[in-house]
Formats: structure tokens, C-alpha cells, sequence
């Protein structure tokens, strides 16, 4: 191609640009254009360069002139709008960035990217995406899908961030506002996901899926009657959608509404039969109970070959559940092992990680530690924390309590978790690490800070007005430290219950996300063994700061167990906390059918009709299946 020719004066204009030649690029671009009159491209580029070169009218010009030639150039639409929205003419700039999106999946580097998407392939779409955003930092469109990779790696600040820009360039941009309110969901700030869904419905109150996530959202700061009322009129528009009716039943079952519950989780099974969530949401209720209709059912569900992997586990678990109830327990046990085996093969979970991660807080959290950190930290008394294991009758306590005129009941609360994963993301030694070093590197004000941000962020969770709230994650064994740092005030209550018992409710439990030790018996005894040590590190570190309820005792002598446990927390006796089975607030957790009604023994030794198939959690367990309820002997008394 002859130098001079038009073409080769825009590629060689383009390559000037692309090294910061910029003057050159706008001549070369500006003959290229002169030369192209009819080239909506040859304007593009031009526009691009002038807009490089600070001559924004000049810029706007040559952009309009592209898109008067050719109307569906995406990148002369996102140009054209950065350059509006720097004058001012921010109409102007949120309608060229709405032209910008409906063009955008004809750009060949975006519909790779979001190909690569589609098929799971998040580095190529990140890269893909990566390049293209180094181009064109201001791509509303490449923004947002970055922003979806981020959310499916876990990257949900990487992915908040992202979505704020798109926001802040294109703030009628109503998807990535979608995906905004869903990533602060997800990230544990329904407060501010339910103002950017409000304002989305300020556009369009009966847009469906922007109240569905509304509903989702209201759920889960327990505003239940409401996301009732709100899933309900989408059934009434989506009578036929499965999930949908899982999710009303779903949120019945919270309220409290048992009946319903069933009623909702039935029609989803009628309407896809093969719906194993909705079988084992059902099991889940503990008070329910299948026929024999059902359980035939379930097994021709099982015997069917195109079974989804994620329907063939919670068939397992149901079934399991199904024959429980009959009292045929080895067949029993077959579902719950292999719906576990199933499980375990799809969920990451180390448990030497565990280990290694409880040997490092007995070295950093000693005696010495703590004493140099006294008075430091929110002085607030509110919270009441529950830790332990899951299913160790942490949902009964918590039940007791919010009985208590002066308890809130709220549920399990994800914000001592996000804290953790905050610092550790300020950890010099990288994602793979503890955050206690981190955290160990905190001064007083930030520390202090913690305590506060975790009021804040847990205010939405209340609503009685009680002075004192239950925070009731078990998991929070392992940050112990954090929270006697961050609210010396707080009250922390260990639930304990039998090792064989508390292991096998959680192996025949499935729990929806975040206990994947529970999939193994072996896991689930390396766990608890592990938790009972880091318990009794604590108790030695932190005298008395930990009062422990341990589950047998507590139905053995209710009274008894209770006045302690209320003197531990600076409350006055109070006969309602005895009648727990008559409070009507909402239960998120497993046991939720359960702790509405009187404490009953059966619980207690019902482990032991699968005793003879508990060998590998038995060996698991070791020394601290003998010593119950205490510490193993080996660390008992640990200060170090």
C-alpha cells in the first residue's frame, strides 16, 4: 500500500497513537478523514486522537461526524459521551453511554470476552477485558463484565468498585445498577443494596427482577412479611416458576408459617418433580415428615440417569432424612454418606489449613497479648455472641435469650467474618495466611474503629429497640480474638454439645454454603478437635471471658443452665426465657421448627443408632471424644 494512500495515512496515524505520538497521529488521522470523507471509522479515530490531544470540541465534532455516518459505533458513542460528561452535558453523556450498551455486543473484543464469560473461562475474560479497559478506561460495558468476573472469583471490593464507575459514568445505566445492588448483597451491606434497588423501582416499580432481589434482600434484614407480600405478587405474575415457590417457602418457613412452608415447597415439586432442593427443603423442616409416596418418589428420582449433580445430592440427603424417620437406620445412613461423598467432592475444604490456622492463634493470642491490649477496643455492650459448632444447640440458646425483654434475636451475622477477611487483605503475608498478624499490628484508634464499624454495619439488624443483640455465628470460634479485642464488652457464649452427637447431625445436615468440614467424618472430627482446642486456649488466655453451655446439661436442667447463663450476661432472671417454644420470631437456622417446642430428650442419644458406622469421626476425635466436655488433656490450661 502506497504510503500516501488513505488507509495506510490512518494505520500509520493509529500507530503514532498508540505510542503517545499524539500531534503526528492527529495529522496523519486528520489527512486520513480528509482524504475518507465517507469513513465513519477514519472519524472515529480522528476524534480519538483530538480528544488525546485536549481538543475536546474539535473532538466532539469528528465523534458526531462518525456516528452521522454510521450510527452503531459503540466506541464513538462511549467517546462521545466522556467528552459531554466533562462539559457538563450530562443528559447529553447518559444518552450517548446508553447508545454506547445497545451497540457494545457487536464489538468483537466484547463478544469474545463475553463468550469466554458464558463458558466459565474468567482468566481469558478477564485479560480480554484487562486490554480492553487499558484502551478505553471509561468502557461502561467492559466495566461491568470486569465487574461480574470479580463477583465470580470472590473479588466482590474489586467488583463494588468497578460498578461504582460504571455508575458514576453512566448513572442510567440500570444493569450495572442491578449488579451493584447484588454485589453490596453479596458483600454484606443490604442497607446500601436496598437504597440502589429502591432507586432502580423509583424508574420502574414493577420491573420483576429488581423486586425479587429486593425480596431476597428484605429477607435477609428480617423484614419477612414484606418479602413475603413481594414474592407473593411475583407468583401471581410467574405461577409456574419453580424457584420462585422455593424461595416463598423459603421465607414462610423463616416467618414462622410451617403450613404454608410445605405448600410452597410442594408446588415447586409439582412443577418440576425433579427439584431436589425443594425435596430437601421439605427434610429440612425436621418436623415434617414424609409418606411412603414420597419416598418412592425420591428413589425413582435417584434412579433416573440425567440427574443434575446438584438435585442428585439433595435427593441423597432427603431420602436419608425419609428413611430416618422410618427407623431404618443403615439405609439411612448410605443416602446421608453419599450425598456427603458427593458433596465433599465439590466443595474445597482443608483441614490441615484449619489446624494450621488454630496453632498460630494459641502462638499469637497469649496472655501477655491481650494484657498489653487492655481497655483498648468500643467499649458498646450490645452484642451477645454465640459460637461453636453448627448444630450444637446454638440456635436454642439464642431462642432463650431473645425471649429475654431486654435480648434481640437476630441471626447468623456475617460481619465479624468480613472484618477478618479485611485484614487479611491488609496482611503483608498474602490471602493464604491468618489475619492475626494483621490484626496483632493494629493500634488503638483502628482497633476501637473495628468494634464501631461492626455496630454500624449490624444496626440494620434491629428492630425490637432491646438493648442487647445476638449475633449467632458459629464460626466466630475462630475469631475469638478479634471480637474480646474490638468489644471487650461483648458477652461470648460457647454452645457445646456431645462430639458424636453434634458430628452426625452436621454429617446428615446440607448446609447451603459455608461448612464445607461437614462433608467428611473424619473432617467433621478434625474440626471439632480443633475447636475444642482453640476453646480451651482461650479459656486459659482469657479467664471467665467465655462462658460455656454445654447442650446435655441444658436439657437435663433447664433452669439451672439458664439462670446461669442469663447471670453471665448481666441479666435479670426472666420466666419467658423457660417458655422459649412460645416466642413467634423468626429462625433462620436448621433447627428453626425445633426450638418451637418444649425441650424434649430424644435428641440427646439419638447418635447412637448410628453409632456403628461413626468410626472414622470416632478416631477423628481422639482424646477429645473422652474427656467431653472438656478440653483434651493435652492443652488444657495452654497460656501460651
Amino acid at each position: 500500500m502506497h504510503p500516501g494512500h488513505p488507509e495506510a495515512l490512518r494505520l500509520y496515524g493509529q500507530a503514532c497513537l498508540a505510542r503517545d505520538d499524539v500531534h503526528r497521529a492527529v495529522a496523519l488521522l486528520a489527512a486520513a478523514a480528509g482524504a475518507m470523507p465517507r469513513s465513519a471509522e477514519a472519524h472515529l479515530d480522528l476524534g480519538l486522537a483530538l480528544g488525546r490531544a485536549g481538543r475536546g470540541d474539535a473532538a466532539v465534532r469528528a465523534l458526531r461526524r462518525a456516528l452521522t455516518l454510521q450510527p452503531d459505533l459503540p466506541g464513538a458513542w462511549l467517546a462521545l459521551g466522556e467528552h459531554l460528561g466533562a462539559c457538563g452535558d450530562h443528559e447529553g453523556a447518559a444518552h450517548a453511554h446508553a447508545q454506547h450498551l445497545r451497540f457494545a455486543a457487536a464489538d468483537p473484543a466484547l463478544m469474545a470476552a463475553a463468550d469466554a464469560l458464558a463458558e466459565g473461562r474468567l482468566d481469558d475474560a478477564e485479560a480480554r477485558l484487562r486490554v480492553r479497559l487499558n484502551a478505553a478506561p471509561n468502557d461502561v460495558a467492559a466495566s461491568r463484565m470486569l465487574a461480574e468476573v470479580a463477583a465470580r472469583l470472590g473479588r466482590h471490593e474489586d467488583a463494588e468498585a468497578l460498578l461504582e464507575r460504571c455508575l458514576e459514568l453512566a448513572p442510567g445505566f440500570h444493569a450495572a445498577r442491578q449488579n451493584y445492588a447484588l454485589v453490596l448483597y453479596r458483600g454484606n451491606q443490604p442497607a446500601r443494596a436496598l437504597a440502589e434497588i429502591e432507586r432502580l423501582l423509583a424508574q420502574d416499580p414493577y420491573h420483576p427482577a429488581w423486586r425479587n432481589l429486593k425480596a431476597v434482600v428484605l429477607g435477609r434484614v428480617g423484614d419477612y412479611e414484606a418479602a413475603i407480600g413481594l414474592f407473593a405478587a411475583l407468583l401471581a405474575e410467574y405461577p409456574d416458576n419453580a424457584k420462585l415457590w422455593l424461595s416463598q417457602g423459603h421465607t414462610l418457613k423463616t416467618a414462622g408459617r410451617s403450613a404454608e412452608a410445605i405448600d410452597a415447597y410442594r408446588r415447586a415439586i409439582t412443577l418440576e418433580p425433579a427439584f431436589g432442593e425443594a425435596w430437601w427443603s421439605l427434610a429440612n423442616l425436621k418436623t415434617f415428615r414424609f409418606g411412603d409416596d414420597d419416598v418412592e418418589a425420591m428413589r425413582r428420582q435417584l434412579a433416573s440417569d440425567d440427574l443434575a449433580p446438584a438435585d442428585r445430592w439433595h435427593f441423597e440427603f432427603a431420602l436419608g432424612r425419609a428413611l430416618e424417620e422410618r427407623g431404618r437406620w443403615e439405609e439411612s445412613f448410605r443416602h446421608y454418606a453419599e450425598g456427603n461423598r458427593q458433596r465433599r467432592a465439590a466443595v474445597p475444604h482443608s483441614a490441615q489449613a484449619i489446624s494450621m490456622r488454630v496453632r498460630r492463634a494459641r502462638k499469637v493470642f497469649s496472655r501477655e497479648f491481650f494484657a498489653d491490649r487492655a481497655g483498648w477496643g468500643c467499649p458498646a455492650e450490645d452484642p451477645i455472641f454465640v459460637v461453636g459448632l453448627p448444630r450444637s444447640g446454638s440456635t436454642l440458646i439464642e431462642q432463650i435469650l431473645s425471649s429475654h425483654p431486654q435480648v434481640e434475636g437476630t441471626m447468623e451475622l456475617p460481619e465479624v467474618i468480613a472484618m477478618t477477611r479485611m485484614l487479611r487483605r491488609q496482611s503483608a503475608r498474602g490471602e493464604h495466611h491468618t489475619y492475626y498478624d494483621a490484626l496483632a499490628e493494629l493500634g488503638p484508634a483502628e482497633v476501637r474503629a473495628l468494634g464501631e464499624s461492626y455496630l454500624e454495619r449490624t444496626r440494620i439488624q434491629r428492630r425490637s429497640g432491646a438493648p442487647r443483640f445476638i449475633d449467632k455465628m458459629p464460626n466466630n470460634f475462630l475469631h475469638v480474638a478479634l471480637i474480646h479485642l474490638a468489644l471487650p464488652n461483648a458477652r461470648i457464649v460457647d454452645a457445646r454439645r456431645h462430639p458424636l452427637a453434634c458430628g452426625f447431625s452436621c454429617f446428615k445436615q446440607h448446609f447451603a454454603r459455608g461448612q464445607n468440614f461437614t462433608y467428611s467424618l473424619d473432617d467433621l472430627g478434625r474440626y471439632w478437635r480443633d475447636y475444642a482446642d482453640l476453646m480451651a486456649h482461650f479459656d486459659a488466655v482469657l479467664p471467665g471471658r467465655i462462658h460455656r453451655v454445654v447442650y446435655e446439661r441444658m436439657v437435663d436442667d433447664t433452669e439451672g443452665e439458664v439462670r446461669a447463663l442469663l447471670d453471665h450476661l448481666g441479666l435479670p432472671f426472666d420466666g419467658r426465657c423457660l417458655r422459649f417454644f412460645e416466642n413467634e420470631r423468626p429462625v433462620r437456622t436448621a433447627s428453626s421448627e425445633q426450638v418451637r417446642r418444649p425441650i424434649y430428650r430424644e435428641g440427646v442419644d439419638h447418635w447412637r443408632h448410628y453409632e456403628p458406622w461413626l468410626g472414622p469421626l470416632k478416631d477423628a476425635l481422639g482424646p477429645a471424644l473422652d474427656t467431653y466436655p472438656d478440653a483434651p488433656p493435652a492443652i488444657a490450661g495452654d497460656a501460651a
